[in-house]
C-alpha cells in the first residue's frame, strides 16, 4: 500500500470534518442511530472533532457513554472546546490513542470506525484489539471513502476483519462510500 493510505487527516483540515454539507450527505442520526440504544458506551474511533461523536452521545441518553478517540491533541481540544459546559461533557470521554493502539481498557457495545480503516498501518492489529473490546453482542460500523479505498482493498480489509475473528455484513448505503458492520463470530 502507498503511504498516502496511512496518511492521518491533519488538524488544519477539522473544519472539512464537521461542516453543513456533511451534515447533509452524513447524517449522523441516520447513519447510526438505527445501531445506537440509550445506556450504551460506544467508542467513536479517529473521532476528529466530534462530528459522530456529539451526535451519539445524544443517542446514548444520560446512562451511556462515547469515547472519543483521536491520534491528534487537535482533534481532541476542538472537541473539548465544543462540549465544554454542556451537558454533553458528562458523556464524552475524549481518549488520545497510542501510537500502535487505541489503548482504550473499557468494553464497548459499539464501535464506529468512520473514513479510518485505510489511515491505519496495522489493520490486523486494530480488528484484533476491538474485538477485545466488544461487548457480547457488540458490534462495529466500518465506513470508508469510496474515492480513497477500491472494492478491492476493501473487500481485502473485511477479509482481514474475518480471519480475526469478525462477520461482516452490509452496512447502511452511503453516497461514495463503502460500509460494513462486522460482529464478533460466535
Amino acid at each position: 500500500m502507498s503511504t498516502r493510505k496511512h496518511r492521518v487527516c491533519p488538524v488544519e483540515r477539522a473544519g472539512t470534518l464537521d461542516n453543513l454539507i456533511r451534515r447533509w450527505l452524513q447524517n449522523p442520526q441516520k447513519i447510526v442511530g438505527p445501531l445506537i440504544k440509550e445506556g450504551m458506551t460506544v467508542l467513536d474511533v479517529g473521532c476528529g472533532p466530534g462530528f459522530f461523536s456529539i451526535d451519539m452521545a445524544r443517542m446514548v441518553g444520560s446512562s451511556g457513554r462515547v469515547i472519543a478517540a483521536d491520534l491528534q491533541d487537535g482533534m481532541l481540544r476542538k472537541l473539548e472546546t465544543k462540549i465544554q459546559e454542556t451537558k454533553l461533557q458528562e458523556r464524552i470521554t475524549p481518549h488520545k490513542c497510542e501510537a500502535n493502539g487505541l489503548g482504550v481498557s473499557e468494553r464497548v457495545d459499539f464501535v464506529l470506525a468512520f473514513y479510518v480503516v485505510h489511515e491505519l498501518p496495522r489493520q490486523d492489529a486494530f480488528f484484533a484489539e476491538l474485538k477485545s473490546l466488544l461487548k457480547p453482542g457488540g458490534q462495529v460500523l466500518i465506513v470508508e471513502p469510496a474515492f480513497h479505498v477500491s472494492r478491492k482493498e476493501f473487500d481485502a480489509t473485511l477479509k482481514m476483519a474475518a480471519s480475526i475473528g469478525f462477520a461482516p455484513a452490509e452496512g447502511p448505503k452511503l453516497l461514495l462510500s463503502r460500509t460494513a458492520i462486522l460482529r464478533v463470530c460466535d
